[in-house]
């Protein structure tokens, strides 16, 4: 980023913070990509898994797995991860009873907010 353009920076970007965020919700988990910015006012990526379970008390907890991706490593792993997929579908394609399991298993949930909580 130029210096001139300092003036046109989201605010959010100067500190640091999330610049997007894009949650996709896939059964039992919730992936969150989200877009920051370094001091630098360079972006990078990082990909959050989380996933509800119940705790030994009988408490809902998440279990969060993420990875941090820098601009540098987009294309080798986009290509990386379309390859994969491709096998995956090639070598193991999902039947239609195996994606009607799956959407029941998510419709049977519902969202809870935390106002109800």
């Amino acid at each position: 980023m130029y210096f001139e353009d300092f003036d046109n920076v989201d605010s959010r970007e100067r500190n640091g913070d999330d610049v997007f965020s894009k949650p996709v919700r896939a059964g039992k988990r919730t992936y969150f990509f989200d877009v920051k910015s370094t001091k630098n006012y360079d972006y990078y990526l990082t990909i959050t898994e989380s996933k509800r379970r119940m705790d030994k008390d009988g408490r809902f907890v998440y279990d969060k797995h993420k990875i941090f991706l820098y601009k540098e490593d987009f294309e080798k792993f986009s290509q990386g991860l379309e390859e994969v997929i491709q096998f995956i579908k090639e070598k193991n394609p999902t039947t239609n009873n195996e994606r009607n399991d799956e959407q029941n298993v998510s419709s049977s949930f519902s969202d809870v907010s935390f106002e109800e909580l």
